[in-house]
């Protein structure tokens, strides 16, 4: 069960990292993003089957990315989950709200990473 991937992050050592993992883990293809900007051009041309989306980044950060994400009718299915450094520190009330998938947490297990993804999503082999 082959899956395209779209990973943003303006981080290029964690785009690495997640990307390795996907695909040696999982076999995946894998796209990436340094900006919201680009995500959204990506996401809107190569309908990836899901994005998993930074949330501190600067110039457009995953928040606004997500809201222009699901504004587009093209881009508004994919599902997207939430990277982010501030998952375990309380924010939960803040991404409640947030049409998301699942939000995982910094630092990631990259080799888990698919693991995780399936499991969020509901996809079985």
């Amino acid at each position: 069960m082959s899956k395209n991937i779209l990973i943003v992050d303006d981080e290029e050592d964690v785009r690495a990292i997640a990307q390795m993992g996907l695909e040696l883990g999982a076999g995946w293809s894998v796209v990436t993003a340094s900006s919201g900007k680009e995500a959204l051009e990506i996401a809107a041309d190569q309908q990836p089957d899901v994005i998993l989306l930074d949330m501190m980044m600067p110039d457009m950060d995953g928040r606004t990315t997500l809201q222009q994400l699901k504004a587009n009718p093209t881009t508004q299915p994919i599902p997207v989950i939430l990277v982010t450094a501030k998952a375990q520190n309380g924010y939960q009330e803040i991404f409640a709200n947030m049409p998301v998938a699942a939000i995982f947490a910094k630092p990631f297990r990259p080799l888990k990473l698919a693991e995780q993804i399936s499991e969020a999503l509901g996809w079985t082999d």
